[in-house]
């Protein structure tokens, strides 16, 4: 018995470390191989039904699915990246100019605020009269904010990257899949035995809710607010949208892009228009996130808000950009099985997973 059990600890033992080498290897690649596999398993029935409609040419119908993700998600993100640079970049140096030059002065309807609008009209006359005040200001607000600014667009900018490697790797998961289906459905069964098939159908079904629910809600989000900035009058309209589309993914996000608008609205006198955005926002734009999220989660777990917020979060700090998608995704997976492991699972859900297989 010992010899025999020598062996298999030391089979055991090689296992764990070419399963650590290989990630070593991969570490550079995984927030892509991550994403690309989260796509991949989202969209694998549309894939499906394409590779059926192409008569079976998975070469094809790979290359069609990734192009598909290209146009739609990677393009627009390049496109956000590169405005948000080059305005931030013109934007400061105008309010730079403006401030050395004494040409800033509080828009008029500063001083239409209920309450404080006469106060704080004259704190900013007097403010922007004092040029040494100013400038202090400025250094202590403005680079900052610049700075906070630049991070953001390299972010996005190393998201595109990111999405990029992701969208190559996704062309090999769609035409090879059913191989790499058959491997790892035949190791989960050797490590899990009888209940390697609950928990892959655990992983896909939350992967897709989660997928379905980040992905649909800020696509959702973005098209409203594209109609509601487009009816306003709101320049920018493309770029605003896709940011709306960004930071759907996280709480309280699109907010802080509509708000804006109507920030904008007012400064320009157009005070209907803004009033007209502050409502289409409030109930439209962020209502869209209560309606269409459940909606969209349907065949996944109802993951708790904490952990959406954490996963997106967290993710953002580990992988990057591409981090919003994959941290809610992995901590749903592990939210999922630990609930079906304990019996603690929400039953509709796992009623409704029921009726599906």
């Amino acid at each position: 018995m010992e010899p025999r059990s020598g062996r298999n600890y030391t089979r055991i033992a090689t296992v764990v470390l070419l399963t650590l080498g290989c990630l070593w290897v991969l570490k550079p690649f995984l927030p892509a191989i991550l994403f690309a596999a989260a796509v991949v398993i989202s969209s694998w029935p549309l894939y499906l039904r394409l590779l059926r409609a192409m008569q079976g040419r998975r070469s094809l119908a790979a290359l069609t699915m990734t192009l598909s993700l290209t146009l739609l998600v990677i393009i627009p993100l390049a496109i956000v990246a590169y405005n948000l640079a080059d305005d931030v970049a013109t934007t400061f140096g105008q309010l730079r100019y403006a401030i050395e030059h004494g040409a800033l002065v509080p828009p008029g309807w500063v001083r239409e605020l209920p309450f404080i609008g006469d106060t704080l009209d004259i704190y900013l006359r007097q403010l922007v009269a004092s040029r040494d005040q100013m400038l202090e200001l400025a250094q202590r607000m403005v680079e900052p904010a610049r700075h906070y600014l630049m991070a953001g667009g390299l972010m996005l900018g190393t998201g595109v990257v990111q999405m990029s490697l992701a969208a190559f790797v996704s062309f090999f998961l769609y035409r090879d899949g059913h191989a790499l289906i058959a491997v790892t459905s035949s190791m989960m069964a050797k490590v899990m035995g009888e209940g390697a098939e609950s928990v892959s159908d655990t992983i896909s079904q939350t992967t897709r809710g989660v997928m379905y629910g980040l992905l649909g809600t800020a696509l959702a989000q973005a098209l409203v607010a594209a109609i509601g900035f487009s009816m306003a009058g709101v320049p920018a309209v493309p770029l605003l949208s896709v940011l709306v589309f960004v930071t759907s993914l996280v709480p309280f996000g699109p907010p802080l892009i509509w708000g804006s608008a109507t920030i904008w609205l007012f400064s320009q006198g157009e005070t209907g228009w803004g009033i007209f955005m502050l409502i289409w926002g409030t109930f439209l734009i962020s209502g869209v996130d209560n309606v269409v999220r459940p909606m969209l989660i349907s065949r996944g777990t109802s993951l708790p808000f904490l952990l959406t917020l954490l996963g997106v979060l967290g993710g953002v700090i580990a992988f990057g950009f591409v981090g919003m998608f994959i941290g809610p995704v992995l901590l749903a997976v592990g939210y999922s099985l630990m609930s079906e492991w304990t019996g603690t699972r929400d039953p509709i859900v796992k009623q409704k997973g029921e009726q599906e297989a």
